[in-house]
């Protein structure tokens, strides 16, 4: 070899490859390795002329040879098992200070745990932005040490995705943090497109519209304040023709929705931080009863089907655009107050605006609300974000559409799950006087919890059944 690479990365699968492409061609050389020996030289020869830039390596050794020191490798393999067999495989060919970056799916806590125990300096690097985004330009959160994530930091920013020139790379915190963040985008992620294809399922079984007319719509929604990626991509799914059947391909896509584990990972880990996100729970679920298809086809055939056609005029496209508008304010407000509680429960730096920033651009959950997001991030970290001025004023025009879009819906049998989440929680965070007064006398009667007393907030207190529990012979008072 020439000239030692700047950086080696294991794995040419569809996001390693795409990786390893962008590296090249924006001036870096890099080592790649692969289980399947053939496979990095093949594509070396298919890079053309950003081959000049990418060396295959054959074995471990080769690659670790073939890197300028500190060492820095990328992981692009599948997360759990498969990472943990790689670092052990890595480690004793390394240096003390070299560095391993798993840039996979990987739960949080399995990075907090390698950070601890890999046997040297470790980032954990969540990535997204499919393979477009691995290829030109992805939105990178990074997890580990500030020195260690400094190291590789100009790699990092300039293959990642640009907004208005900032790159959209940035330091998260310590150990799994950036892990974290990303399990938390992919969270908002799967109610964001929960949320589309629930007002998509309003004008398809409440309008009677078909895909290549509701197609427009969602083009024009992301002309205003929806401007987005995922808002661009389903009006481009809506338009699309079925080669095949020369008809909409929506048509011919069952409708049952993959998932990968990380909106799952979210909500778990919500619920141990005592984080309400009750949208993205809402879109898990969701998920888990779309792929049920027999079951939903048995409840059909046994209550007959539910949608039923919408009154002509009833939540036309610009009653739903606003509708969806409240929804996604609600979503991502969830999702950076859950952040938040992550930082005070670990420890951990997470800058809500870097956040932002960094979803700005490459990401999946892009769109033109984040550079919003991060100004009232920036101006008070500590706000939920449905209560900064700019939001709230958005959720003050809104929200009585995404009420009549909800309540309708939900007469017609039309089913809005993470819109009537996203409304629910609304509902709770604006009223200062809940009914868990309820729940705490109940808690006390069967089990004698205590409860605060609202009049002068002493705690500990007791209803009169705790005397009953403390003299179970004593029937005074008691009626027969």
């Amino acid at each position: 070899m020439d000239r030692q690479a700047d950086i080696g990365l294991v794995g040419l699968g569809t996001m390693g490859a795409a990786l390893s492409l962008n590296i090249a061609e924006k001036g870096f050389d890099i080592a790649v390795w692969n289980r399947k020996s053939d496979r990095p030289h093949e594509f070396r020869k298919q890079a053309g002329e950003l081959g000049a830039r990418i060396h295959p390596a054959d074995t471990l050794e080769d690659l670790v040879a073939s890197l300028s020191t500190p060492r820095a490798i990328i992981l692009m393999i599948p997360s759990g098992d498969p990472v943990d067999d790689m670092i052990a495989k890595l480690r004793p060919l390394l240096d003390a200070d070299d560095l391993i970056i798993d840039a996979g799916n990987a739960n949080f806590h399995d990075t907090i745990r390698r950070t601890a125990d890999s046997g040297g300096p470790f980032l954990g690097m969540g990535v997204s932005g499919g393979e477009e985004g691995a290829r030109h330009g992805p939105s990178i959160m990074g997890g580990g040490k500030r020195e260690h994530w400094d190291r590789v930091a100009p790699i990092l920013e300039a293959i990642s995705a640009k907004y208005e020139g900032a790159p959209c790379a940035a330091w998260m915190g310590e150990s799994g943090a950036g892990h974290f963040v990303k399990t938390v985008h992919n969270g908002i992620e799967y109610a964001d497109m929960q949320m589309i294809a629930e007002t998509y399922g309003i004008l398809r079984d409440g309008h009677g519209m078909s895909a290549p007319d509701i197609a427009p719509v969602f083009a024009g929604w992301n002309e205003g304040v929806l401007q987005s990626y995922l808002v661009e991509i389903s009006a481009k799914v809506a338009a699309a023709t079925d080669a095949a059947t020369g008809g909409p391909l929506l048509e011919v896509i069952v409708d049952a929705a993959g998932q990968k584990g990380t909106g799952r990972w979210t909500v778990i880990e919500a619920q141990h931080l005592a984080a309400p996100v009750p949208a993205i729970e809402a879109a898990v679920v969701a998920r888990n009863l779309s792929a049920r298809r027999e079951e939903r086809a048995t409840g059909e055939s046994l209550f007959g089907a539910a949608p039923k056609p919408l009154p002509e005029g009833a939540l036309e496209p610009a009653l739903l655009e606003e509708a969806l508008i409240c929804g996604k304010i609600m979503c991502y407000a969830q999702g950076f107050t859950m952040i938040a509680a992550a930082a005070r429960q670990f420890g951990w730096t997470l800058d809500l605006p870097a956040i932002a920033r960094v979803w700005r651009e490459g990401c999946i959950i892009r769109s033109a609300m984040l550079n919003d997001m991060a100004d009232a991030l920036a101006e008070d970290p500590d706000r939920n974000l449905l209560f900064a001025p700019f939001f709230a004023a958005h959720v003050k025009r809104t929200q009585h559409a995404l009420r009549e879009v909800v309540s309708m819906a939900t007469a017609h049998g039309l089913a809005v799950p993470a819109l009537s989440s996203g409304l629910a929680y609304f509902d709770q965070m604006r009223t200062a006087r809940g009914t868990a007064n309820m729940i705490q006398g109940q808690r006390d009667f069967f089990g004698l919890h205590g409860f605060a007393r609202l009049d002068d907030g002493t705690t500990g207190q007791h209803g009169p059944w705790a005397d009953a529990a403390a003299n179970p012979d004593d029937t005074s008072g008691k009626q027969g």
